[in-house]
């Protein structure tokens, strides 16, 4: 298996990055992460886009995005797989202990794992621990993913793919790594990226093809949906059979199922929309 790193592709046994980079020590990068399908990376200049965003926000300087063009190209061309999960690492590279960064410029590492598609429905848990809509890293993509960690795994001990946020004034959020959507008598509705939750990429085609609303929603809505759905870059869209102890027979129920269909068809047809 080979990377990119460093300017070039590295064997994976052999790449190494400094124990003194910032993403290492203080959890100070960015990443994208992307599906492959047979070699061609999904929405990539969007993805390219948020990449930007988010270094911007941390303070990093802009990504070369021709280089990281580059190195997914040959990240994907050296390690073929039939569907892939795509990760762009950029960090602030080697620095000093503390918080303050050092002078040798960012990190770049591009890799890619095989994946398998995702069941159609999945389970999701509530948990007690807030998003905060008003933190310095609120709508950026950062590894500083801990938070998501202990929550996820909280997720899969009570038989869960994904765990779900609401922030510090009740609203429901996101989840550890999806966006979520519920169905209101027929309506698909969404929190609003004020709500403190990460502008996914899924998420804003969803929104785009199938003309859902972003909502102020509380938490409870979870209690009374018609429909619940997650979207992200691996689950494309999933829909929900069970949130907390509540069953949702018959999921994906009519707008979930339609909404899938419009994604598969849509992201099928154009690669990078």
């Amino acid at each position: 298996m080979k990377i990119w790193l460093d300017g070039g592709l590295q064997d994976i046994e052999s790449a190494r990055v400094s124990v003194f980079d910032h993403g290492l020590t203080v959890g100070d990068g960015v990443f994208e992460t992307l599906k492959a399908v047979h070699g061609h990376a999904f929405a990539l200049t969007r993805h390219l886009d948020r990449l930007t965003r988010s270094a911007r926000g941390l303070g990093l300087p802009d990504p070369d995005q021709d280089e990281v063009r580059r190195a997914c190209a040959a990240v994907l061309e050296a390690n073929p797989v039939p569907l892939g999960r795509l990760r762009i690492t950029y960090t602030g590279g080697h620095g000093p202990l503390g918080s303050d960064r050092g002078e040798h410029g960012p990190t770049l590492v591009v890799a890619v794992g095989e994946t398998t598609r995702r069941p159609d429905s999945t389970a999701v848990i509530t948990v007690p621990w807030t998003r905060n809509e008003r933190g310095a890293l609120t709508g950026l993509k950062t590894t500083s993913y801990a938070e998501n960690v202990v929550a996820l795994a909280r997720a899969r001990e009570r038989g869960a793919s994904e765990a779900l946020f609401a922030n510090t004034v009740g609203q429901l959020c996101e989840g550890t790594g999806s966006n979520v959507f519920v169905v209101l008598d027929g309506e698909i509705h969404t929190p609003p990226l004020a709500s403190g939750c990460l502008a996914g990429i899924t998420r804003e085609l969803a929104i785009e093809w199938t003309g859902a609303t972003e909502t102020d929603l509380p938490l409870d809505v979870l209690e009374r949906a018609d429909e619940v759905f997650l979207t992200s870059t691996l689950r494309d869209v999933q829909a929900v059979h069970r949130v907390d102890g509540r069953e949702l027979p018959g999921a994906p129920g009519p707008a979930t199922a339609k909404a899938m269909r419009i994604f598969e068809e849509r992201s099928g047809n154009d690669l990078d929309p």
